[in-house]
């Protein structure tokens, strides 16, 4: 599973809100900040990469390189939107007017869950139903169970204790909002009270950094078996409200230092094939000996790796990442925004406005773009998967998940209404 990100409300990113702790002056100028949209856009793309069965690209995402993905970069990012989004419905209205505010949001993720897992599963029932392939695409998500017993799965399915596979990210999304009002509750106290909540809260899904054991907390996926929740969000809570923390202000923004730039890269880069195999495996044909003295190491770091819980080192890489990204983006995204008038300029500007635009709209995205991989999988299940082949499909689902953020903008402008 590739993230996500579970993920947020489209917002339009605040033209000074969006910088790190950037000042607050109602007089001047609003310049457009597209950091947050920009990279949560990509993340979109990277997230329809990685769902599509049997892609030759996932070869290519960010998880064949390390030890994050572009699940880190959704939850984060989702973090930060939700600090713009919610944030200021508590410091205007309050505690509870600002909970209220969250509930309803939850209220829209749980039923985009349902409504999401309900398309898929009518449209692998109506594959398998036409007799046309030779595979059922039913078994192929696992949801054998559901057809044969639905009435247990369907009262699983609302409690959230029956989280079939491939539909994780939401729920994972909807406990950590449902987290935000006691998070905001305890900066009242003081922003010492959120973080220890927030690292005792992780600690509970990774006993193992306090020397308590390899299993912690975890939530059932299925109550016939002992598969927990791919995401489980007492472990991500900790990297969306990072993002949620450097947002609203109460963290500060980290220096561009040369020293913490390279400190930043160095990890990154040696990090690779302690973290992924396909790195692992480049530098085994290159070095043998070199690969049977990093080999050990992934036993001993396969917690501190792991994806379920959020181990540390996947922390630790995805914040060294978003902070080489940060730098590379420039003071309020400034290096991202194209300059002059030159063909160059102009064909840059309109791919960023076009990234920033899925971004904007993550959360239609998301759930089109879940739908839509198994679809363009079942396209390719007709096919070779030439190079070539695999590449116009990929495109082709660039393309529609383009369209998909466009067409929900476009509605949420309400232009029916009128300007008067």
């Amino acid at each position: 599973m590739a993230t996500i990100t579970p993920m947020p409300k489209a917002h339009p990113v605040p033209d000074v809100a969006n910088s790190f702790n950037a000042p607050q002056n109602k007089s001047a100028p609003r310049q457009r900040d597209p950091r947050l949209d920009f990279y949560r856009g990509i993340a979109m793309f990277i997230i329809l990469v990685a769902h599509v069965p049997n892609n030759r690209w996932t070869g290519w995402i960010p998880a064949r390189f390390g030890f994050s993905d572009a699940t880190e970069i959704f939850v984060f990012c989702s973090g930060m939107a939700s600090a713009i989004a919610f944030g200021g419905s508590f410091a205007r209205k309050g505690w509870w007017l600002g909970t209220a505010r969250v509930a309803f949001r939850c209220w829209q993720v749980f039923w985009a869950h349902i409504g999401l897992f309900f398309f898929i599963a009518m449209t692998m029932a109506a594959l398998d139903l036409s007799g046309a392939f030779d595979k059922s695409y039913i078994n192929s998500l696992n949801l054998a169970r559901f057809f044969n017993d639905p009435a247990p799965q369907l009262v699983g399915l609302f409690t959230l204790s029956y989280v079939p596979n491939y539909f994780d990210i939401l729920p994972m999304y909807l406990v950590v909002l449902a987290l935000m009002p006691v998070i905001m509750g305890l900066e009242k106290i003081g922003f010492w009270a959120v973080v220890t909540f927030s690292v005792l809260v992780w600690l509970s899904a990774n006993p193992y950094m306090i020397g308590l054991g390899p299993d912690g907390l975890e939530l059932s996926a299925e109550p016939w078996s002992e598969r927990e929740w791919f995401f489980n969000p007492l472990g991500w809570q900790l990297l969306f409200f990072t993002g949620f923390a450097f947002m609203r202000g109460w963290l500060p923004k980290p220096p561009v230092a040369t020293w913490l730039i390279a400190v930043s890269a160095v990890f990154v880069i040696f990090s690779m094939p302690f973290g992924s195999w396909k790195v692992f495996l480049w530098v085994q044909a290159a070095n043998e000996d070199l690969a049977a003295a990093i080999r050990p190491t992934w036993d001993w770091t396969a917690q501190w790796r792991e994806k379920t819980d959020f181990g540390l080192l996947r922390y630790m890489h995805f914040l060294a990442l978003a902070y080489l990204g940060w730098v590379i983006a420039g003071e309020n995204g400034k290096n991202l925004i194209a300059k002059g008038h030159s063909g160059a300029a102009r064909t840059w500007s309109f791919i960023l406005g076009i990234i920033t635009k899925v971004g904007q709209q993550s959360l239609a995205v998301f759930v089109f773009s879940m739908a839509l991989a198994r679809l363009i999988g079942v396209a390719l299940d007709q096919t070779d998967r030439a190079i070539s082949t695999v590449a116009f499909a990929n495109l082709v689902g660039f393309l529609l998940i383009i369209g998909c953020a466009y067409g929900a903008a476009w509605f949420k402008s309400q232009p029916w209404r009128s300007k008067k």
